[in-house]
């Protein structure tokens, strides 16, 4: 009996990893990226988000390798729903239901709308690309758009980067985890970017969110594991 017990005692129990460190870590990188890279986007285009097919084809025509660079900065925006989180998680404990109710809006509709969207290649980049018929893509791409589904998309993206991002910022402003500045810039980036006349202030009010996202990496790299998360359990 007395040798089971000495048997068991001496058994070491392994701790699991705690990796909390690494997801702090990542999620504070991760953060201001895909708002950065829109921006980018948005200050080398020659021709404004809303401008006539006919126009944003000749304007690719001219210069295809910018808008293959266009497309390229497109890819990190995913991120963009690890960043929404990000910038709630931060703010949960001391804005509890302001970061979750802003959190469900923003990365609810994000989501929805990058499954319910194109894709970063677009109809002009093919027509030039592809030598594919200007008109007949013209009148495929507004068949796309007027579907119900991307209609859907469409408003859902929309309401997330103008409501789910002041609301975001608002909750970050609130919860006092990074100076008041950097979430009335995440708030203001956001919600003005449908409004900015023109690509160049469309691309700034993007890195102004950017730099409001950057609220939330600042938040991230000076919490603790332990605020962060619980740590890992052991079996």
């Amino acid at each position: 009996m007395s040798q089971l017990t000495t048997s068991a005692s001496n058994k070491t129990v392994k701790k699991p990893r705690d990796v909390r460190g690494f997801w702090r870590v990542l999620l504070a990188v991760v953060a201001p990226l895909p708002m950065l890279f829109m921006g980018i986007y948005y200050l080398i285009s020659p021709v404004d988000g809303d401008a006539p097919f006919a126009e944003t084809v000749a304007a690719t025509a001219a210069d295809p390798g910018r808008f293959e660079l266009m497309q390229w900065l497109q890819v990190p925006f995913f991120l963009l729903i690890p960043a929404m989180f990000a910038a709630a998680w931060v703010s949960r404990r001391t804005a509890p239901r302001l970061a979750t109710a802003d959190g469900l809006f923003a990365v609810g509709g994000m989501s929805a709308g990058f499954f319910l969207l194109d894709g970063v290649v677009t109809p002009t980049y093919l027509v030039v690309h592809d030598g594919l018929d200007a008109s007949a893509v013209e009148k495929f791409a507004d068949a796309v758009e007027k579907q119900a589904t991307v209609q859907i998309g469409s408003l859902l993206f929309i309401l997330a980067v103008t409501f789910g991002l002041l609301l975001l910022g608002i909750a970050l402003w609130r919860s006092k985890v990074a100076p008041a500045w950097m979430g009335i810039a995440l708030a203001f980036g956001g919600f003005t970017h449908p409004f900015m006349p023109g690509h160049l202030a469309a691309g700034a009010g993007l890195v102004i969110a950017a730099i409001g996202f950057a609220g939330a990496s600042y938040a991230l790299l000076h919490s603790a594991n332990d605020n962060f998360d619980l740590p890992p359990l052991q079996r």
